[in-house]
């Protein structure tokens, strides 16, 4: 390594390129990353203090594998930095019979063989006394499940790739980058010029901006989620909503709408999280509207009490967030069609975070051999033309 030239460098230093920078360095590559911001901000997708991680995956059996080798690296990243990264609480998949939440969930644990439970609605009532589901609300429920802590994956990322040797430059966003004549690349930022012989591309909702050449069909969302207040009762005290006695949870019957959250993660005074996934209105990270607007509030309010009608009490806070999608919700993540040197992640579509250590493994392949053991053929970039 001479000054300003690496053998990687990783733009956007969020959730996948932190854990790129981590696995190349670990590799002992020279690794320089960039980010606009500090760690653990919440001006992009990864923030808010919980994201679900479950292998029961309904979005498509491909997923499981990966995520087999995700919770492995959840372990050893949380083993290396010390930090609390992830907890399993279980988790709970609840739809009609031919729903997506509760027949893809199920045929995900079957034909993986993942140790899993079917309960009916009376089942799920008896188990978990805050739910209300539907008469003919089928359930798919495993121990295996629970939720990762963005911010401190972001900082327990930085933190062990810069003991391993990264060189991390935080608050210096990148203007612009090219590939060079010879095979490498040129990165240009506010404060500096670098040069090295590959690029990971793990920008996020930027995405559409940095790999503007590329015209992929990218939709950057405004998301909201919310933290609502049980209304305790003697039969159900706030007790029943901690992480304790309560797990991470999917629900859509008969087209309501699907919402997911979590139990109360960070004591009784902290809030029942909850959102709707994706409906989120078209924004870029120039223009999104950060304010939650009262009707929001009032229509997560409505179909929050559907399925949990103790959420009666005070709203905690409420923020946003922005979901980069791609047209069939699976993620663009591989090489750069006309620059091989270039590896890329983009378009996690709102369930991405949970792979966070296998992708950051994946990336550091693709960028340093320009191939991965891991099957990824789903998530080809050229699959749109």
């Amino acid at each position: 390594m001479s000054d300003n030239s690496y053998d990687v460098i990783v733009i956007g230093l969020g959730s996948f390129g932190g854990a790129a920078a981590n696995a190349l360095a670990e590799r002992g590559f020279s690794v320089a990353g960039f980010e606009q911001f500090q760690p653990g901000h919440d001006q992009g997708s990864v923030h808010g203090g919980s994201r679900i991680i479950r292998q029961s995956y309904f979005e498509s059996p491909a997923y499981v594998p990966l995520l087999r080798r995700a919770y492995e690296g959840w372990e050893k990243l949380k083993v290396e930095s010390g930090r609390d990264v992830y907890d399993l609480c279980g988790g709970i998949y609840v739809g009609d019979p031919a729903s997506t939440v509760y027949a893809g969930s199920l045929a995900a644990a079957v034909e993986h063989d993942l140790p899993h439970e079917v309960l009916d609605a009376e089942q799920i009532r008896a188990r978990f006394p805050t739910m209300n589901p539907q008469p003919d609300a089928l359930a798919v429920y495993e121990d295996n499940a629970g939720y990762a802590r963005p911010e401190e994956t972001m900082f327990a990322n930085a933190e062990v790739a810069a003991r391993k040797g990264a060189e991390l430059h935080f608050s210096e966003p990148v203007t612009h980058w090219a590939a060079t004549p010879g095979g490498g690349v040129e990165v240009v930022t506010t404060k500096g010029t670098y040069s090295a012989d590959r690029l990971v591309m793990a920008s996020g909702a930027w995405a559409p901006r940095l790999l503007a050449d590329l015209g992929l069909p990218l939709t950057v969302e405004r998301m909201v989620f919310y933290w609502f207040t049980p209304t305790p009762t003697a039969a159900l005290p706030l007790s029943a909503y901690d992480q304790a006695n309560h797990p991470i949870y999917i629900e859509e019957t008969h087209g309501n709408g699907q919402i997911y959250g979590f139990p109360m993660t960070d004591g009784l005074d902290g809030g029942f999280k909850l959102g709707f996934f994706r409906g989120g209105t078209p924004t870029t990270p120039e223009l999104i509207d950060r304010v939650v607007h009262e009707e929001e509030t009032r229509l997560m309010r409505a179909r929050a009490t559907q399925f949990f009608p103790g959420l009666t009490g005070p709203i905690v806070q409420a923020k946003t967030c922005m979901y980069t999608t791609s047209p069939d919700e699976h993620f663009i993540l591989g090489l750069h069609p006309e620059h091989d040197q270039v590896a890329m992640m983009t378009g996690c579509s709102g369930h991405g975070f949970k792979f966070v250590p296998v992708i950051g493994e994946i990336l550091a392949d693709l960028a340093m051999t320009g191939k991965t053991d891991h099957d990824i053929a789903l998530f080809d970039p050229q699959r749109f033309g």
